[in-house]
């Protein structure tokens, strides 16, 4: 199979990572890489869940050194890519360089969905370093159509080959997520991506109406391994859009097996919708704050839910873990009066 009607990036690999803990092995990398490629997934993403240079006290520290999974997983591809995700501020010029040396493919750069133009720099180096350069939009329900236009332009100005629209926070539903889509395909000449979350159980709706508008990239996860209640399910998803009518050019037996023999079972948790992701998707909380949010509850003895709540009515983002914390205190500071 090798016709498509777009591209299914899988990011397991990076946004399974806030799941994981930032615990990957290189056995599992090796394991998962290996799959996706007999799978027949052209892109598929590794690095610390907030991107190159991500692992620190702050984000959370990893197991094994992001690089060394870049180059166990690019080592054992025979047609797939290896993309990273880098996020201004988090990633610095270095780490792209080095990620390429390992084996990278295609550089994410990731902004929060008004800063698009902290960038410029980013989306050059990946142009100069030959890499498929995409610009990300983080969560995208946090601006309107306009302002997305006018931030996916200026991706497109630096040089973006590819702009996407990102529910970081798995709050948009699907009239959403067309219009936004519809709007970069008749603004920009860049391909256009979508990214889903399922806090809301609509991630795979979303996805289905980014690729009725259009979308030529589209993320997902093996068995939804993800922040937050995980993305769009990348073996659910081959199937759903070949029923479509859609060519996926992936191996729905292929993609299974990857996701059930070998993802499933070093998951640290099943991704369902609990309490707390619901809880993310309603108020539009940036999805990796949820493990984040569940270690400042424990500590402080207070309600995640209050805390992702006060996190939304707050418009919070990501890069602001420490106000997940704040926020915790205060709200047990109250309790104890």
């Amino acid at each position: 199979m090798s016709q498509r009607s777009f591209e299914i990036l899988d990011v397991t690999l990076r946004d399974g990572s806030h799941a994981m803990r930032h615990a990957f092995t290189e056995q599992q990398v090796i394991d998962t890489a290996k799959g996706l490629d007999q799978a027949g997934v052209n892109y598929f993403e590794v690095s610390h869940g907030d991107g190159l240079g991500g692992s620190s006290l702050q984000y959370g520290l990893s197991k094994v050194d992001e690089l060394k999974l870049i180059e166990a997983a690019a080592s054992v591809c025979k047609t797939s890519k290896v993309s990273v995700l880098l996020i201004p501020g988090i990633g610095i010029k270095e780490d792209l360089q080095d990620a390429v040396k390992a084996g990278a493919k295609m550089v994410r750069v990731a902004t929060h969905v008004t800063e698009a133009d902290v960038a410029a720099q980013h989306i050059a180096l990946g142009r100069e370093l030959g890499l498929k350069t995409v610009g990300f939009l983080m969560m995208a329900h946090m601006a309107d159509v306009g302002k997305i236009v006018e931030q996916a332009k200026l991706f497109e100005s630096y040089g973006a080959e590819v702009i996407y629209v990102t529910d970081s926070a798995g709050y948009m539903l699907p009239h959403e997520v067309k219009e936004r889509i519809t709007a970069l395909k008749q603004s920009v000449s860049c391909e256009i991506g979508f990214h889903g979350h399922n806090n809301l159980s609509m991630a795979m709706a979303n996805t289905v109406a980014a690729v009725g508008a259009g979308a030529n990239y589209i993320d997902g996860s093996l068995r939804a391994l993800g922040a937050g209640s995980g993305n769009t399910q990348t073996e659910v998803m081959v199937a759903v859009l070949e029923r479509l009518g859609y060519q996926t050019g992936i191996d729905l037996y292929s993609i299974m097996d990857v996701a059930n023999d070998v993802v499933a079972p070093f998951m640290q948790r099943p991704q369902e919708i609990t309490g707390s992701s619901l809880i993310m998707g309603y108020s539009g909380v940036y999805s990796s704050f949820l493990l984040h949010t569940q270690t400042a509850a424990k500590k402080f003895g207070v309600d995640e839910r209050d805390i992702l709540v006060e996190l939304g009515r707050m418009k919070a983002v990501g890069g602001q873990e420490d106000l997940i914390y704040d926020v915790a205190q205060s709200f047990a500071v109250k309790k104890a009066l």
